[in-house]
């Protein structure tokens, strides 16, 4: 570690730095494990502080150095910063030291995201796109958010060049919005289709451009994990309302596109790239209220869905063989075997109380398949907690539980 890190003030001025006293700082290990009640898993609950902590959206890889780290945000000594953790020690160590900000544009970091070619990492922070060396643990400002306009998702592109944006009109000073805490004000910044743009911007900071602009509610931006031109975006709002959730864009053509054509009754949301980065998966529910889980490439080929008993709230997958879900307590797996769905099955408990956006549980596989991440706030805090995948066979069936 470095002994005399560098971190910019709160001005955030590229030529103005100053230490920080706790950027650098060593928390102690955390972790504990202990056996799901239910299932007999392992699980190792990574945190453990009287302060919410949670993994960034699970849309987004936290995992860096090889997978050795994994960055999370937390809440500690009345601040919000970002943390790396070392799966290999369980030590954690402070990555930032920001001074609160006030809503809407108050410090949190689900929008955080990973350069997959360096060990760098972006946020939003006062009302600008930040850059983290993860090694030097120094910042600086690329990027500021144009007056009267929200943040959203961040996401990189796969070849580092590029953070991709979605940045929303600020309608604050008319609507009570609350989008953390209990979606307030969400169906009515639907209604009101502001004015949203998706946003482009080198992450040496020598450009940034407007890719796209309509008066329609826009959010996550994702980018796709092997194509650098390629992104998704979503039409925010109700599932069952919106034109379209899921859109394609082309970062060089400027071309949009929908994917998965929405039919009426439909809901299809919380789309994610598989690590092929060119299919697509997504849950929803058919018009005769049945939920599906559904994988498509992004030219719309390739579509294949399934009915599935129960409901969920998020889920993902590295190639669609495993798929992880949550809701209704419980962690659960599917299997798709090539030609049907199996499952779910219970992986474990969970218990959130999704009283927030920090503690819902969003869970994800690792890059390599072989663990399960999410939050919860069962311990009455949000931490974060990590279990090995087991065998499908071996978990009991969803009614076993």
């Amino acid at each position: 570690m470095q002994e005399n890190p560098k971190i910019y003030e709160e001005g955030i001025e590229k030529k103005e730095r100053r230490l920080k006293m706790h950027v650098g700082r060593i928390w102690p290990p955390e972790w504990r494990e202990y056996t799901d009640p239910k299932t007999g898993v392992k699980v190792l609950q990574l945190t453990n502080y009287k302060g919410h902590s949670h993994h960034i959206y699970f849309t987004n890889s936290g995992w860096y150095d090889d997978n050795r780290r994994l960055l999370f945000g937390s809440d500690r000594e009345n601040r919000t910063n970002l943390f790396s953790i070392n799966l290999e020690t369980g030590e954690i160590t402070q990555l930032t030291d920001l001074a609160p900000t006030e809503p809407p544009y108050e410090v949190q970091f689900l929008a955080t995201c990973i350069n997959p070619v360096r060990d760098e990492a972006y946020f939003w922070y006062n009302q600008r796109i930040i850059a983290l060396d993860l090694s030097t643990l120094e910042t600086y400002a690329l990027w500021e958010l144009p007056l009267g306009f929200l943040p959203s998702m961040l996401n990189c592109t796969s070849d580092g060049k590029h953070i991709c944006a979605g940045i929303f009109e600020d309608l604050s000073s008319r609507l009570r919005i609350d989008y953390l805490r209990g979606y307030v004000g969400f169906k009515e910044t639907w209604e009101a289709r502001p004015l949203s743009r998706i946003v482009m911007v080198a992450t040496d900071g020598s450009e940034a451009e407007t890719v796209w602009e309509e008066r329609t509610w826009i959010g996550h931006v994702n980018t796709s994990p092997t194509q650098p031109n390629l992104i998704t975006f979503c039409h925010e709002g109700p599932w069952d309302k919106v034109d379209n959730r899921i859109w394609g864009f082309n970062l060089e053509t400027h071309e949009a596109w929908m994917i998965r054509p929405r039919e009426d009754g439909e809901a299809v949301g919380h789309e994610y790239w598989l690590l092929d980065g060119v299919h697509i998966g997504y849950h929803g529910r058919w018009p005769d209220g049945n939920s599906l889980l559904g994988m498509i490439r992004y030219d719309n080929t390739d579509r294949v869905e399934f009915k599935f008993p129960h409901k969920t709230g998020h889920t993902h997958s590295n190639d669609f063989s495993l798929i992880v879900g949550d809701g209704e307590d419980v962690v659960r797996l599917w299997r798709w075997n090539g030609e049907k769905l199996e499952g779910p099955r219970a992986l474990c408990i969970h218990r959130s109380s999704f009283h927030i956006q920090q503690v819902h549980v969003h869970p994800r596989f690792s890059p390599d398949g072989s663990h399960v991440l999410f939050t919860t706030d069962a311990s009455g805090y949000g931490n974060l907690y990590l279990v090995e995948t087991p065998e499908f066979e071996e978990l009991p069936r969803i009614n076993e539980v």
